[in-house]
């Protein structure tokens, strides 16, 4: 037999609400350690000049979404998430070269506290295009406090300095993290 439980919140013994309906299906979770927030995701408005071969902080400029205010976009360009805990942490870029088959190598890299964490890179070895994407991803233990989150680039260009591409139409080049419930 089969039953049917109709409610618009669940609460535990003390009152305090778990998660509420809004009637149309739609549930909200009230406890924070349910949430898989702060999270953000930015991305790159216009393109970033790079110099070649150096690590340069991108300037992830646009916010997508960033549920508890803790993305700098204009300033420092870094994530300092206020809730300790495991951070599910991504960068991907667009690497540009300034001409045609210059492009030897991009990284895509995340740096924590100022210093480089994780990093992949793309070589071309010898078959150099004009431009490539580079994708990091890692998890990260955040203090909920003083730790903050950065994401890097560096390209090596035969033709001198790279870009990252950035535009408002879609994205390209973009930065994200959200913490990871249950671990």
């Amino acid at each position: 037999m089969a039953g049917i439980l109709k409610v618009d919140k669940y609460q535990d013994f003390n009152g305090n609400d778990i998660m509420t309906s809004d009637g149309s299906g739609n549930l909200t979770l009230n406890n924070a350690a349910m949430k898989m927030t702060p999270a953000f995701e930015a991305s790159l408005s216009a393109n970033q000049t790079v110099g070649d071969s150096a690590d340069v902080k991108v300037q992830f400029n646009t916010e997508t979404f960033d549920t508890d205010n803790c993305y700098d976009n204009s300033t420092n360009y870094r994530f300092t998430p206020t809730v300790a805990g495991k951070y599910f942490v991504y960068v991907r870029i667009q690497c540009d070269s300034n001409a045609a088959n210059n492009l030897q190598q991009g990284f895509a890299k995340i740096y924590k506290n100022g210093s480089r964490y994780s990093q992949t890179q793309m070589n071309m070895n010898g078959n150099f295009p004009e431009n490539i994407m580079v994708e990091c991803s890692n998890i990260i233990d955040m203090n909920g406090s003083s730790d903050y989150l950065e994401g890097y680039v560096n390209i090596d260009d035969t033709s001198g300095d790279g870009n990252v591409r950035g535009t408002t139409s879609y994205v390209w080049t973009c930065f994200g993290a959200y913490k990871i419930i249950g671990a």
